[in-house]
């Protein structure tokens, strides 16, 4: 599935939540990304801080842009662990998997 070709939607209380099944065959359709149903989470690991601080912020405009923000940390000096969900709904609707998709697609530095 392409989910760069997708856009993340404003989601309202009551939009329903995708059920865990679903999640986890969704999120098998992108690279690296693993679910318990109620969020998907990512973790990367960057050659210095440098590195990991430039994906961020290409990380951070790209949310900005989809208006869906990922919870994120930044630990050690190098090492980077993403959690998305949509809030408003308390789990996971399509808006985690189009900027999962899109966050994946962003250059990386090996």
């Amino acid at each position: 599935m392409d989910w760069t070709a997708k856009r993340c939607a404003p989601c309202e209380r009551g939009t329903p939540r995708i059920e865990r099944a679903r999640a986890e065959e969704l999120a098998r359709t992108l690279d690296g990304w693993s679910t318990d149903g109620a969020a998907l989470r990512r973790h990367w690991q960057f050659k210095d801080f440098a590195a990991a601080m430039r994906f961020v912020n290409a990380m951070a405009a790209l949310a900005e842009a989809e208006g869906h923000h990922p919870d994120f940390t930044v630990h050690g000096w190098n090492q980077l662990d993403v959690t998305l969900s949509t809030h408003a709904i308390g789990g996971l609707s399509e808006n985690d998997f189009i900027l999962a998709g899109k966050i994946d697609a962003l250059p990386r530095e090996p």
